[in-house]
């Protein structure tokens, strides 16, 4: 892809983003890592309590894409057939006839995916994979483009079931959404409702067009360098005795992906180590466990973040 050619189709990208930053105030580096995750082709776990705008985040990058959109309200009882289908028997036929789920769809958002049951949770764990969902011996591709954002309140509170790490794996990033600050709490209550910002919104992109740029992401360059780079903080993490679990393979090709994609949203053909750094605490902290021996005054997730960023601090940068 020519200089030219990537930037006019980056440009689409960054419109993007922008349509967002109108929804979700003071939030712009959540904003750019949700698009940063979705041109990687991964899928996006948002953490934060209740009312900081986790599921406006997801509905607000669903209608901002013209594809096919399906919300899931998580709760202790649902079961797997609940998000992946069920076959029932039709008497017309004298047949089993599958009737699809809402995982069925281009943008799944999976709201408050820690309030129901471990068994539920691990319905998503072929889809979020494979691109696909396997019922009663039968597998059905899911259409594609295929991006699930998944919701979680704090494991801390009430009612929740921790994802297990297998779970974990499989998001490309976990994005926190936090207050906003004293400014841009003030601008949402001047402003417009964030429900009528939401209503507002129109699609920027089609799902072609997404699958498109996914693709072109995959051609931004990376020089060796950087792999190397990024692979020395990956075993860094295996070999921290604060760590009881290091950073998967899974883990360092995301974060391959991911630097590749803010390349590519910033108009550029190549990668460079600035692309990675911001990227690596997102990318890794939910891939790690915390090991119990080094448990600190911190949250474990919040250990595993400072932990990994004096990491990166740490590592010596490419020129």
């Amino acid at each position: 892809m020519s200089p030219e050619t990537a930037s006019a189709v980056s440009h689409r990208a960054a419109q993007l983003e922008q349509a967002l930053r109108k929804v979700i105030r003071g939030k712009d580096d959540v904003v750019r890592l949700a698009v940063v995750c979705l041109l990687a082709r991964g899928h996006l776990l948002i953490e934060g309590v209740p009312g900081v705008g986790k599921t406006t985040l997801g509905q607000a990058l669903a209608r901002a894409l013209d594809c096919t959109f399906q919300r899931v309200q998580f709760t202790s009882d649902m079961l797997p057939s609940d998000v992946l289908g069920i076959s029932i028997f039709s008497a017309a036929e004298q047949e089993f006839e599958f009737k699809r789920g809402p995982v069925f769809t281009n943008v799944l958002l999976a709201d408050e995916i820690n309030r129901t049951t471990p068994k539920t949770q691990s319905a998503l764990l072929e889809a979020m994979n494979e691109g696909q969902v396997t019922v009663d011996a039968h597998s059905y591709p899911l259409p594609q483009p295929f991006l699930v954002i998944a919701t979680q309140n704090p494991v801390e509170h009430h009612g929740t079931y921790p994802l297990p790490e297998s779970q974990l794996d499989r998001f490309l990033m976990r994005v926190r959404m936090g207050y906003p600050d004293s400014g841009a709490e003030r601008e949402i209550l001047r402003s417009d409702a964030g429900a009528a910002k939401l209503e507002a919104l129109r699609p920027v992109l089609t799902g072609a067009e997404l699958l498109e740029m996914q693709d072109a992401v995959t051609r931004i360059r990376v020089d060796e360098s950087l792999v190397s780079y990024a692979l020395a903080i990956v075993q860094k993490t295996r070999q921290n005795e604060q760590f009881s679990l290091g950073v998967s393979p899974r883990g360092s090709q995301m974060l391959y992906r991911a630097a590749q994609a803010t390349a590519f949203l910033d108009g550029r053909t190549f990668c460079t180590p600035e692309d990675f750094k911001p990227l690596v605490v997102p990318v890794f902290a939910h891939r790690v466990v915390v090991n119990g021996l080094y448990a600190s005054t911190l949250k474990k997730s919040e250990q595993a973040e400072q932990v990994i960023q004096d990491i990166v601090d740490s590592a010596p940068v490419p020129m």
